[in-house]
């Protein structure tokens, strides 16, 4: 069987219904460039890179966790991660697909790429937080962050794959979802690691992995990714999981969000999912600096200061309870609407 490569476009691949091959796509490319919209703009550059001479292209990472940086991949590893998707959400040749997310990062790139390797019939819009809104097409496949999802709840009728991701899904947001017929997935990945390598239906627990990857865990409790196709090395994040078998992990949190009051380590995303039920208003829990704790667990809500019903804390442990609650007009975040914990909790 030949190799599909990055010099490779699909027979079937189409760009806002036309069928297009390598040099169409480059004289698109320019168009776009030269007549486009911003984001159409961002498209034509990102293509023309694709389909330059050389066998790598250049990544931003979001900074979620850190200052955003550039990391350089082979094109043929983001080839690779196409097919693995294609392979796990069972995409044909032909499937119509919506391009709603900025080229910028990683995802965006990526719904590219799948396209035109996977044979998809993609049509882009302008990556707005209602990205349904005037729809009248019905989609195979779609990738949206969770505002996007969030805004399109009612368009969603006409979406038969969903994937999520850029940020964490909320509870609320995953009941009104779940009342859907569209088959919604919550993915786990990064930059590194050329968007997700594993992803769980919405209602379920654990994340299954993607083909061609393996999962372990280092002596930190941290979820250890070895994806010969898609990195040379291992890569090890910053994610506490706990595994259930070799292809399935349940995301507990990150290592680097744990608050160590008075001894007690305390993982905020599992206190968060707990509190879930009882706030509406966006939400997290963190530390901060306290004389005799070391660190003391604070809430955070963003909004107007409101009166909080007694029962939000009868799920929690005792030493899982919040020492103090700071309001915050508006969160800060990233462009794809990662909450900036670290810098809201140091304003604190």
């Amino acid at each position: 069987m030949k190799q599909v490569t990055y010099k490779n476009v699909h027979n079937q691949f189409k760009l806002n219904g036309f069928h297009l091959n390598k040099e169409d796509l480059c004289r698109v490319s320019y168009c776009l460039i030269k007549e486009g919209d911003e984001f159409e703009k961002s498209i034509g550059d990102f293509l023309l890179d694709w389909f330059d001479d050389k066998s790598y292209i250049d990544l931003q990472t979001s900074g979620t966790t850190g200052v955003p940086k550039i990391i350089r991949t082979n094109k043929q590893t983001m080839v690779n991660s196409a097919l693995a998707t294609g392979d796990f959400f069972e995409l044909r040749p032909g499937d119509k697909a919506l391009y709603c997310l900025p080229t910028k990062y990683i995802a965006g790139k990526m719904m590219l790429v799948r396209s035109f390797i996977l044979g998809l019939d993609i049509d882009f819009v302008a990556p707005s937080s209602h990205p349904l809104t005037k729809n009248e097409t019905k989609y195979d496949f779609v990738a949206m962050v969770p505002l996007q999802a969030e805004n399109s709840v009612e368009g969603l009728k006409d979406v038969k794959k969903l994937i999520v991701g850029g940020a964490k899904m909320s509870k609320s947001l995953e009941k009104r979802l779940l009342k859907g017929k569209t088959e919604v997935y919550e993915t786990y990945g990064m930059t590194e690691t050329i968007t997700h390598i594993a992803a769980k239906k919405i209602g379920e627990k654990a994340f299954s992995i993607l083909p061609n990857i393996q999962i372990s865990q280092n002596d930190k409790n941290c979820l250890v990714i070895d994806a010969p196709k898609i990195s040379t090395e291992l890569i090890v994040t910053n994610d506490l999981v706990e595994l259930i078998n070799d292809h399935q992990f349940v995301f507990l949190g990150r290592i680097d969000n744990v608050v160590n009051s008075g001894g007690i380590k305390l993982i905020p995303e599992q206190i968060e999912e707990k509190l879930a039920h009882g706030i509406h208003s966006r939400f997290f829990v963190g530390g901060i600096a306290d004389a005799v704790l070391g660190e003391k667990l604070v809430l955070v809500i963003e909004g107007e200061k409101q009166a909080l019903a007694e029962h939000i804390y009868s799920l929690l442990d005792k030493y899982e309870k919040p020492k103090e609650v700071f309001y915050i007009d508006k969160f800060i975040e990233t462009e794809n609407g990662k909450i900036k914990r670290k810098e809201m909790l140091e304003s604190i």
